[in-house]
């Protein structure tokens, strides 16, 4: 059917209740803003999520679109034993992409994994708890160039309105992880002008002025939203939207940017 939810989310896993507990409150902007999000994402009515991950299949060489039938996660990484979640899975999509890109040259990888990272489902698990019968697909990024990334984000789009299902797309990721000594990248001068140059450049809509931030400047940050957001864009290239940045902070040296592109 259609396109009708894009944004892009942060991952952190303090935000499950179990495993952040009293630190949440250290990250509250970030709780409010998901749930403004999910309410968005409620009232878009989707059938369907494609998830970009940074922590799921990645590959040097090409792209990762993940068609189990069904996928679980839990957070026993972290400590917490409890908080569990099921999703199913959407495998004849994932087998679609697969097929239609092999006479491109956007190189495409099926895998089959039951288990989702936690960049797909912290986001998850925040924004589908009033989502009942959603599918998912996850999709990971490569070490290809920034521009096959968003080539690949419009050859998804082209499938995405050639199916029967409200799509929702959502791009995962942190941004810098090095804003102070103590970050989990220790600290970098660069990341701060990464983080606030992506930022403009989404308020902008200059999703050129994205592609060419220097690579050296995206590497010192140490982030792991980059990728997924440049797919998601070429997702939504030539669509005219709004960026609506709903919140960012980084109380940890690592940027934590919700966002929801308006059509």
């Amino acid at each position: 059917m259609s396109l009708v939810f894009s944004a892009i989310v942060p991952h952190p896993p303090l935000l499950i209740p179990n495993i952040g507990k009293d630190e949440i409150e250290k990250i509250q902007k970030t709780k409010d803003s998901l749930l403004q999000l999910e309410q968005d994402l409620y009232i878009a009515k989707p059938q369907l999520i494609i998830i970009i991950s940074p922590h799921g299949s990645v590959f040097s060489d090409a792209f990762s679109v993940n068609a189990h039938t069904n996928f679980y996660s839990d957070f026993a990484e972290f400590g917490d034993l409890n908080t569990k979640r099921e999703w199913e899975g959407s495998p004849i999509l994932g087998a679609n992409i697969s097929h239609k890109a092999n006479p491109t040259d956007l190189p495409v990888r099926l895998i089959s994994e039951d288990k989702l990272d936690h960049g797909s489902t912290v986001p998850l698990f925040l924004l589908t708890e009033h989502l009942q019968n959603i599918k998912i697909l996850p999709v990971g990024y490569s070490n290809l160039p920034k521009r096959k990334h968003i080539e690949f984000g419009e050859f998804l789009k082209d499938i995405i309105m050639e199916t029967d299902k409200r799509v929702a797309v959502i791009a995962s990721g942190d941004l810098s992880h090095a804003l102070k000594t103590d970050a989990p990248g220790g600290f970098h001068k660069d990341s701060e002008m990464f983080d606030k140059t992506l930022i403009e450049l989404l308020e902008a809509n200059n999703v050129p002025g994205i592609l060419q931030i220097d690579e050296d400047i995206v590497k010192n940050s140490q982030e792991c939203a980059y990728r997924s957001l440049l797919i998601m864009l070429g997702i939504i290239k030539n669509m005219k939207f709004t960026f609506k940045n709903y919140s960012y902070e980084a109380p940890f040296g690592v940027g934590y940017l919700v966002g929801n592109f308006v059509f």
